[in-house]
């Protein structure tokens, strides 16, 4: 407790807090790929998060003077960040995603995917100017990727699909915090099993793509997930492959699948060599994101039976 009375005493400002976790957190050697790529902006957010203010507070706050009360509950987070490698995201219970702010804690993964980027551009030109009024959301975690088509398609219905009934409940806390309950709705389904009959025009899919090896080798902080939204067996594929081999079953005519599966876009090369993948590029950073559309899913059929 000295310590802490220590620290608290000499740290009295916004600006002392983000400098001292900043050197902390590199001390500690911790990892940031959960919203944050930096020291600097994972201290911001949970410093920010401690005094009820946005991420890009004014600089003139700065040097503002915090309350004990405020100096031991930001060292509180700072030093839980530090000791328990947790993301920033599950100590606040919130993440951002295509600028939407989502509910999120250890039943699901921290959103982060480049397929925000497609959402803000109507995923066109793959959609050739089609408004989807029915999309999936599969594998769906928190909800963010659907929930962020809800809002870019606002007169689309959404399902939101995973087999882990503990992301749907997360779904659900997201879904009525968006106010979307008309027209989202959360699923609980083994990949497409219990989703028999549904067709949809678009399906969008962040599946469990680690292969075992990366998994092993992740930092800490992954480990702090849950392992079934990541791992997809022993080259990552196992998700992957359920779902091309039956989202035709699932798609309209003209209708458009978009599958995220990371690092493990070599393996699924290797696996279906004759399969001519469109892999799409991104602005502002990512990889691993193909699409088909319906008729190429029914062309390679026999490449995915």
């Amino acid at each position: 407790m000295s310590q802490v009375n220590n620290i608290t005493n000499e740290l009295v400002s916004i600006r002392d807090y983000l400098r001292w976790g900043v050197s902390e957190f590199g001390r500690a050697g911790l990892f940031f790929g959960h919203g944050t790529d930096n020291a600097y902006d994972e201290s911001r957010v949970l410093v920010s998060h401690v005094l009820n203010l946005p991420f890009d507070f004014e600089a003139e706050l700065l040097d503002a003077r915090l309350t004990i009360a405020e100096r031991e509950s930001i060292l509180s987070l700072l030093e839980r960040r530090i000791t328990e490698r947790v993301p920033a995201a599950y100590l606040t219970r919130e993440a951002w995603f295509a600028g939407l702010s989502f509910y999120v804690d250890e039943r699901v993964l921290v959103p982060r995917s480049p397929i925000a980027e497609l959402i803000a551009q109507d995923f066109e030109p793959w959609l050739s100017g089609i408004y989807p009024q029915r999309i999936l959301d599969l594998c769906s975690g928190s909800g963010c990727i659907g929930i962020a088509c809800a809002y870019q398609f606002e007169d689309a219905s959404v399902d939101l699909a995973d087999i882990s009934l503990d992301a749907i409940n997360v779904a659900d806390i997201n879904i009525a915090r968006h106010e979307l309950s008309d027209r989202v709705r959360a699923v609980q389904s083994d990949v497409f099993e219990w989703l028999a009959g549904e067709r949809y025009d678009l399906i969008v899919s962040n599946p469990p793509y680690v292969d075992a090896e990366d998994l092993a080798d992740m930092p800490m902080e992954y480990h702090r997930e849950p392992a079934l939204g990541l791992a997809s067996g022993p080259d990552g594929l196992d998700i992957t492959r359920q779902i091309l081999r039956y989202a035709a079953d699932h798609l309209n005519v003209g209708g458009v699948l978009i599958v995220e599966v990371g690092n493990s876009c070599v393996a699924l090369d290797e696996a279906f060599p004759n399969v001519p993948f469109m892999w799409l590029e991104f602005e502002r950073g990512g990889h691993g994101v193909f699409v088909m559309t319906r008729e190429q899913l029914l062309e390679y059929a026999d490449s995915f039976a």
